[in-house]
C-alpha cells in the first residue's frame, strides 16, 4: 500500500519558506533553508481572504442570474473556508504540528520553523486560489471566455458499464481520497461531498487499527461462525452512495496459527499468511462468500471489490522486503505445489529437469529449492522456473478469491491494487504477472504514481528531470500496457500517488503539475482515482490515527501527513478543478482514448524474467516513440491470440531474445495471417525460456518480416517502425519547438463525425514550446480552445505542464 511501510517514509522534496509574496505563497521552493517569518500578521491574511471570498460570492450570485455555471467557484469557496479553518487549528496547536513534521525524517531537523510557517503559508495559498477563481469568473462574466458547465458526478446513481462509469447518461471520471479520516461517519458532508469526492468504502478507515480491520480474517471464529459485531462495520454502510470494498489480508487469527504452524511461512508485506495454506484458503473462502452475499446489489460495491492491497511475494535473497519477513521461507504446501508444477512443466521427465538445473533429484517428490533464491542464479533455468511458478501461484490465489466471490455474487466487479513497479521495474521476483491479473479481474486495478519533483531518497534516480517537468513515463507506459491488455475494462486507481508518495514530496507542489498528471492519466485510461490521502477532521485536526503516540501497525502513516495535500489548499483545490474539467469533456476524452494503437511493442514476460534491464531499456524506446501524435500499444502472446489483429499495423520486437515456443508460434501465426513484424536484430527470439538456442527462425508467411541490420540503434528502429504505420499517422500534425534537441510535447487527435478534429496537447517539458498546427489536405484551419471557447491561430505557444483541448475545423 504505502511506500513508507517498505522501508521509506513519506517526505517532501522542497522545504517551505516564509519569505513569500501574498499572491504566490512560497516563491522559492528549491531553497532548502527555511526563512524567518517576519511578515504580515495572521489577521491581515485572513481578512484579505475573507474579503476575497465575499467578492467571489458576489460574482457567483451575478453569474447565477446570467445562468452561468458556478460549480467550480463553489469548490474554490469551500476549500478556502476549510483551509482558513485548518490554518487556525495549525496555529493554535503548534506543538501538535511540530510533532507531525517530526515523524517525517526529511523535515525532522526543521520541524519547529515549518510548524511556525505553516498557518500563513496555507492562508496565502487560500488567497491564491481565490484570486484565480475571481479572475476566471470575471472573464466569463465579461465575455472574454466561455466555459462548459461541469458534468457533476451523481454519487448515488453512477453505474459501472463495460469500460466506463456513466453518470446521467455521460461518461464520468470518479475522484476521491483513499483512507479518509477515521472516526467520521460516512454521511458527514464535510468529508463526503462534491469537493473531496463522495465514494463510500469499507477500507481500513472503517475499523479500529488494532487488528488492521477492513474485510479481514478476524471476521471468522474457529467454530466457523462470524463475529456479528465486526460484520456490522460492513452492513451498516449506508446504501446511498456508490463505493468500493477492500479485502484486507494482513492479519491471521491466533486459532489459525495454532492449527497451522506454517501459516506465516511465505507471507508477504501486505498478505500476512501463506496463500497456499488450505486452512487460510478455507477461512477466506467463507469470508468472501459471506461478504459477497451481504453486499450483493449494494451501491457500495459499484466501484468493485479490491481483492488485495499491493500484493507481491519477493522471493529474492537480499530484497528489502525481507526486513518485513516477506518470503524468508516457504511452506511445505508451497513446495509441494511447486513440485507438481515442475512435474507438469517437464512432462514427468525428472532427467530433463536435472539437466536443466544441473541437479540429481531422484524424482519430483524430492525436488528442493532454497528460498529466498540467490539473484546470482538469474538467467539460469532454476531462476526461470521458480519465478514463473511464483507468478502462477499468485494468479491461482486470485483466481480462487474471485471465483469464491462470483459463486455467490456473479455480477461483482473486482480489481487488485497492483503496484506499477511490478511491471515498470526490471525485477520479476515479486510473483506478480501484471498481464494475467489484468485479464483475470473484471476491472483493471492499480495504484499508479508520479513524481512531481526529484526523488529524495538516497540512491534513487531522478534522471528524468533533466528533460521533463515531472516523471510522466511511469504513468504513461503502465497505462498503455494495461489498456492494451484489457481495452474494454474500467481502470481504477484505488490509491493514486500523484500528489505524494514515499519517494517525493513538495510542500509547494505546482498546480500545473497536478492538472497535467491527472489529465494525462485520465486521457490514457484512468476511470476512477482515490488519492493518497485525506486525513483532516472537519475541525482541522488530524484524524484519530495521527493523534497520540502513533503506536500502531503503520508507523509511517504519521510521516505521510507532513507536506501532504492536507497542508496545501492550492493542490487539493486543483485536483477537484481538473476533475471538473475532465468531466465537462468526458465524451471528448473517451473519444480521444478509444483509438487504434497502430504500433505495438512486443512484451515477453519470459525475457523480463531472464535479464536485468528489459524494462529500463524498453522504456527508452517507448519514450522516444511517445511524442509522435498517436497512442502506443503493446502486444503479447495473449493479446495477439485473443484480440482483433486489425487493431494494429505492426508489431515491433525489441530486445526479446528469450521467448517460449508458444510465444514464437504466436508471432509466426500472426505473420502467416498477413501481419507485419519488425525484429530489432537477428538475435531476436533466438532462445527459449531456458536460454537454449531455437532451431527455427520466423518466416514472412503471408505477412511482412523486417529484420533490422546488425548494430541498428533505436533511432533507426524508430524510423523503420514509423514507416510501417505511416498510413495510420494522424491527419493533424504538430511541430513543437521547445529549444531542445529532444521532444517534450505529446498530442492525440481524433476525427469526429461532423468532420472536425479533437486535439489534445500536453507539454511535459520544463519550458514553453512554440506550436505550429497543420491539417492534412487543408491549407487553413479554424482552431478553438474548448476550455475557454477562444480562437487560436495555427501558431501558438504552450507553457510547461500546459494542457490544451482544441477543436480544429478545416477551412
Amino acid at each position: 500500500m504505502r511506500q513508507h511501510l517498505l522501508g521509506f517514509t513519506l517526505a517532501p522534496l522542497f522545504l517551505l519558506t516564509s519569505a513569500c509574496s501574498q499572491q504566490e505563497g512560497v516563491i522559492d521552493s528549491k531553497n532548502t533553508e527555511t526563512l524567518s517569518a517576519a511578515s504580515t500578521s495572521l489577521n491581515s491574511y485572513e481578512k484579505a481572504a475573507q474579503l476575497k471570498i465575499n467578492k467571489l460570492k458576489k460574482l457567483m450570485a451575478k453569474a447565477k442570474r446570467k445562468q452561468i455555471d458556478v460549480t467550480r467557484e463553489q469548490s474554490v469557496v469551500w476549500f478556502a473556508e476549510q483551509f482558513l479553518k485548518f490554518a487556525n487549528w495549525d496555529e493554535n496547536n503548534y506543538d501538535a504540528v511540530v510533532k507531525l513534521f517530526s515523524y517525517e525524517r526529511y523535515y525532522k531537523d526543521k520541524k519547529e520553523q515549518l510548524a511556525k510557517d505553516l498557518p500563513d503559508f496555507e492562508r496565502k495559498k487560500v488567497i491564491q486560489i481565490l484570486d484565480k477563481g475571481i479572475d476566471d469568473l470575471s472573464k466569463e462574466l465579461a465575455g472574454e471566455i466561455k466555459r462548459r458547465p461541469v458534468n457533476k458526478v451523481d454519487w448515488q446513481n453512477t453505474k459501472a458499464q463495460d469500460n466506463m462509469f456513466v453518470s446521467n447518461g455521460k461518461p464520468i471520471f470518479l475522484y476521491d481520497y483513499f483512507s479518509k479520516t477515521v472516526g467520521q461517519p460516512l454521511t458527514n458532508k464535510d468529508i463526503y461531498n462534491d469537493h473531496l469526492g463522495a465514494l463510500y468504502h469499507g477500507g481500513e478507515d472503517l475499523y479500529p487499527v488494532d487488528h488492521d480491520r477492513a474485510i479481514n480474517s478476524f471476521l471468522v471464529r474457529e467454530d466457523g461462525t462470524f463475529d456479528e459485531e465486526l460484520m456490522k462495520e460492513l452492513t451498516r454502510i449506508p446504501d446511498t452512495n456508490i463505493g468500493f470494498l477492500v479485502y484486507w489480508l494482513m492479519g491471521i487469527p491466533q486459532w489459525v496459527e495454532e492449527r497451522e504452524p506454517e501459516v506465516r511461512k511465505g507471507r508477504s508485506l501486505f498478505t500476512g499468511f501463506d496463500i497456499d495454506n488450505p486452512l487460510a484458503r478455507e477461512v477466506w473462502g467463507k469470508i468472501i462468500r459471506k461478504t459477497g452475499e451481504l453486499t450483493k446489489g449494494k451501491k457500495v460495491t459499484e466501484v468493485g471489490f479490491v481483492l488485495a492491497n499491493e500484493p507481491h511475494w519477493y522471493a529474492e535473497k537480499g530484497h528489502w522486503t525481507q526486513n518485513f519477513q516477506e518470503m524468508t521461507s516457504i511452506s511445505s504446501y508451497t513446495l509441494n505445489k511447486f513440485r507438481n508444477w515442475l512435474r507438469t512443466k517437464y512432462q514427468g521427465n525428472i532427467t530433463k529437469l536435472n539437466e536443466n538445473w544441473d541437479t540429481n533429484f531422484k524424482n519430483f517428490k524430492s525436488v528442493a529449492i532454497e528460498i529466498p533464491i540467490d539473484p546470482a542464479l538469474k538467467g539460469l533455468p532454476i531462476w526461470y522456473d521458480w519465478t514463473r511458478y511464483n507468478m502462477d501461484r499468485s494468479t491461482d490465489w486470485f483466481t480462487y478469491v474471485q471465483n469464491e466471490l462470483h459463486s455467490v455474487n456473479e455480477d461483482a466487479d473486482t480489481h487488485i491494487k497492483i503496484m506499477p513497479r511490478m511491471f515498470m521495474e526490471d525485477s520479476r521476483s515479486g510473483g506478480i504477472d501484471t498481464e494475467a491479473l489484468a485479464e483475470l479481474t473484471t476491472m483493471v486495478g492499480h495504484d499508479a504514481k508520479s513524481f512531481g519533483s526529484e526523488n529524495i531518497r538516497p540512491g534513487k534516480s531522478s534522471k528524468w528531470i533533466e528533460k521533463y517537468a515531472y516523471n510522466w513515463g511511469i504513468v504513461a507506459m503502465f497505462h498503455d500496457f494495461m489498456e492494451s491488455v484489457a481495452p474494454n475494462k474500467i481502470n481504477v486507481n484505488s490509491e493514486s500517488h500523484f500528489l505524494s508518495s514515499g519517494q517525493w514530496r513538495d510542500l509547494d507542489t505546482r498546480t500545473s503539475y497536478v492538472r497535467s498528471v491527472y489529465w494525462l492519466a485520465t486521457l490514457l485510461g484512468m476511470d476512477a482515482n482515490m488519492g493518497w490521502f485525506w486525513a483532516r477532521d472537519p475541525d482541522g485536526s488530524p484524524e484519530d490515527r495521527l493523534e497520540g503516540d502513533l503506536d500502531f501497525f503503520d508507523p509511517g502513516l504519521g510521516g505521510a501527513f507532513a507536506g501532504s495535500n492536507n497542508m496545501q489548499p492550492h493542490v487539493t483545490n486543483e485536483v477537484t478543478q481538473v476533475m471538473f474539467d475532465l468531466n465537462s469533456f468526458s465524451e471528448e476524452i473517451v473519444e480521444l482514448r478509444e483509438q487504434r494503437r497502430p504500433l505495438r511493442l512486443f512484451y515477453s514476460e519470459t525475457t523480463a524474467i531472464n535479464i536485468d534491464d528489459y524494462m529500463s531499456k524498453g522504456y527508452a524506446l517507448y519514450e522516444d516513440l511517445f511524442f509522435e501524435g498517436f497512442p502506443l500499444g503493446f502486444a503479447t502472446k495473449n493479446i495477439i491470440e485473443k484480440q482483433d489483429n486489425s487493431n494494429w499495423d505492426a508489431i515491433l520486437v525489441y530486445r526479446n531474445k528469450f521467448v517460449t515456443d508458444d510465444e514464437f508460434k504466436t508471432l509466426q501465426g500472426y505473420l502467416n495471417n498477413g501481419g507485419t513484424v519488425i525484429l530489432d536484430s537477428e538475435q531476436s527470439l533466438s532462445l527459449n525460456e531456458y536460454g537454449q538456442p531455437r532451431k527455427v527462425k520466423l518466416a514472412p508467411g503471408k505477412g511482412k518480416l523486417i529484420v533490422m541490420p546488425k548494430g541498428s540503434d533505436t533511432k533507426a528502429i524508430k524510423k523503420m517502425a514509423l514507416e510501417q504505420v505511416s498510413a495510420s499517422l494522424p491527419d493533424v500534425s504538430i511541430t513543437a519547438d521547445n529549444g531542445e534537441d529532444f521532444k517534450t510535447v505529446t498530442w492525440r487527435t481524433v476525427k469526429q463525425k461532423n468532420g472536425k478534429y479533437l486535439v489534445n496537447i500536453l507539454n511535459l517539458g520544463h519550458g514553453n514550446a512554440d506550436i505550429e498546427l497543420s491539417l492534412k489536405g487543408s491549407k487553413n484551419v479554424n482552431i478553438k480552445n474548448l476550455m475557454t471557447s477562444n480562437k487560436l491561430k495555427s501558431t501558438f505557444d504552450i507553457p510547461s505542464e500546459g494542457v490544451l483541448l482544441l477543436e480544429v475545423t478545416p477551412n
